[in-house]
């Protein structure tokens, strides 16, 4: 049988300074989406706000359209530039709002992203790390020694970053280049960042974007020392220039965890050697404040890369990594202390400062609990949820050394489909999200058309075989992963689902609420979506005519986590399989059952 074709690789438009021209920038990037398009996300690097202040309290310009709702933003868009006069009083609340981790950015208004200080995050399939503000001598706006040296971090773990963001320009980047026709602005040495030269020396990431120099260029491709594959850099002009300058650039890249090692180790005819094989010296910038190299004492000391390399450390300072995702790629030669009860306290919202070292610099600021107790750490939990980096544990995550990728029949750009593992029947379906959420119902509703895509593709095959779908969600606040379940049943059975689920809620003293009376099931959706207020538990179930019926979760009610497949297991007589784990089947055999049902489900398949 012939391989299936890989999924087309994500559409990412790149922008420079908006300096709060919004308004133009979308309506360029309408433009451009509606001739060239469609495109995944936006990426704007360079100063996002404008750089002058207005008059008055309101948030200037157009900046304040989107803010306040007068005007929508057309598609995902991620911004690294918050400075400027007017910054940091337009992104106050939402950095008071922030809570945990936020890798994949703020949402300061929908589809609007602040990618705040510096991390990874996993878009549409590709690793980005970005470096938010510009160097100066810190607050508001200028990115700190913490966010160097966590990226420094970044860069020890394996695989590839495949974007990396930045406002200014790296130090010698130009070196090796051929300069003959650049524009004088690429020349003059203001804009240059030297930090920001030895993070790309380090991340190696296939393609580096920055802006600030108010112009366009495309520098050649170069190849990484120790690394096989080539980096390209993109500098963009400002939005809206005078000088005609481009400003809004399209790249269409295959995410590196998906590339041949042939397509990995390729190099065009053009490429140049590392302009940062040595320390870069063709353009002079001002330093930057370094770390003292005597102290171990300083805030989020933990990511200091070079002291784990030396070995410079008594070993009674706890790894961040172990506390935080409960694995360390150093294993037994880390020099920092693997503790499992630090990490049980870091899972309910502990600050890492405060495990490590009593007390935390950060003070009021600091979003996390400063006490050991129960009670004060579920003061400031909340879900590290949609946008923190995925949970290496979690089953469900693409990205998790644990997931069953055998399993997998479909990979969508915010959805992926897999067999259930221990299948009630054979074509027992998952409906995943791509990204670490609790719930369909609380995804970003861009995916939400792709969910009904393989809704109705599902519907297809499986009315093929003389069976309707049945679709249930079990959501609680111990929810991680989000997971759809499909059951097929067959159509002499259909019109019984209703009936048998509405006798097991009463047998378990509940009456199910019907959402959607009228049975349009993408109406009820988007009712349950409008209604769900993402505190509470609940089960709800999409029958074969369309009806979704509702049972919220009261806080104290012990409601059986198999619920839907144990009525399912009745209405088709097969009680002995309500258990998931009593249906295990031999990897080989899942394997079959992948292929089996590949085989039938091609011609429907919304992602081929």
């Amino acid at each position: 049988m012939a391989a299936a074709p890989s999924p087309a690789p994500p559409r990412i438009l790149l922008a420079g300074d908006a300096h709060g021209r919004l308004h133009q920038l979308f309506k360029r990037v309408k433009s451009v989406n509606q001739s060239t398009g469609p495109f995944h996300a936006l990426l704007c690097v360079g100063q996002f706000f404008p750089p002058e202040a207005a008059e008055g309290d309101s948030p200037p310009g157009d900046v304040a359209d989107y803010l306040e709702g007068r005007a929508a933003v057309p598609i995902p868009t991620y911004f690294t530039g918050d400075y400027g006069p007017t910054a940091p009083r337009l992104l106050s609340k939402a950095a008071a709002d922030a809570r945990g981790f936020n890798p994949g950015g703020i949402e300061i208004c929908p589809n609007l992203f602040w990618l705040k200080g510096s991390a990874l995050f996993n878009l549409h399939g590709l690793s980005v790390a970005y470096l938010s503000g510009r160097k100066g001598l810190g607050g508001p706006g200028c990115y700190s020694q913490d966010d160097v040296d966590a990226l420094r971090a970044l860069a020890e773990e394996p695989g590839i970053v495949d974007l990396f963001l930045t406002n200014e320009w790296p130090a010698g980047v130009v070196d090796g280049a051929d300069t003959s026709k650049v524009p004088p602005q690429v020349l003059d040495p203001q804009g240059y960042d030297p930090v920001v030269a030895e993070l790309v020396a380090e991340i190696k990431p296939r393609y580096h974007i920055a802006g600030t120099k108010g112009v366009f260029y495309a520098r050649e491709p170069y190849v990484n020392d120790s690394s096989p594959h080539v980096t390209r850099f993109i500098g963009l002009a400002n939005v809206g220039n005078k000088e005609k300058q481009k400003f809004i650039h399209a790249i269409s890249p295959t995410p590196a965890s998906t590339m041949s090692s042939a397509d990995i180790h390729a190099r065009p005819p053009n490429a140049t050697l590392s302009p940062y094989a040595a320390p870069a010296k063709s353009v002079h910038a001002e330093d930057t404040p370094k770390r003292p190299a005597e102290s171990t004492d300083l805030q989020y000391w933990r990511y200091d890369v070079k002291r784990q390399r030396q070995g410079q450390t008594d070993g009674s300072l706890l790894c961040f990594k172990y506390t935080s995702s409960g694995s360390c790629p150093r294993g037994s030669k880390c020099n920092f202390r693997h503790d499992e009860e630090a990490r049980e306290h870091c899972q309910r919202n502990v600050c890492f400062d405060f495990l490590n070292k009593g007390k935390c610099e950060r003070g009021p600021e600091c979003r996390f609990a400063h006490s050991l107790t129960e009670e004060a750490a579920a003061r400031d939990a909340k879900p590290r949820s949609e946008r923190r980096r995925v949970e290496s544990s979690c089953w469900f995550c693409l990205s998790s050394p644990d997931v069953e990728s055998h399993l997998v029949i479909s990979i969508g750009d915010g959805y992926y489909c897999a067999l259930a593992k221990g299948p009630l029947v054979p074509d027992h379906v998952l409906v995943i999200p791509v990204e670490h959420f609790p719930t369909t119902i609380a995804m970003p509703v861009e995916p939400e058309a792709e969910l009904r895509r393989y809704k109705d593709s599902l519907g297809k095959y499986f009315e093929k075989r003389g069976r309707a779908a049945v679709y249930f969600e079990w959501v609680s606040q111990q929810s991680r992963h989000a997971n759809l379940q499909a059951v097929p049943v067959p159509l002499s059975k259909a019109a019984n689902v209703k009936k048998i689920f509405h006798l097991a809620a009463q047998r378990l003293g509940f009456e199910f609420s019907v959402v959607n009376p009228d049975g349009d099931a993408n109406q009820g959706r988007e009712l349950l979506r409008s209604q769900y207020d993402g505190k509470s538990g609940l089960f709800y179930v999409e029958l074969p005519d369309g009806t979704l019926l509702l049972h919220i979760i009261d806080s104290g009610e012990k409601f059986p986590a198999q619920f839907g497949r144990e009525v399912l297991a009745g209405l088709l007589s097969m009680a002995d399989r309500a258990d998931w784990r009593n249906c295990k089947l031999s990897k080989e055999e899942e394997v079959k059952m992948v292929d089996d049902f590949k085989q039938g489900f091609h011609e429907f398949d919304p992602a081929e």
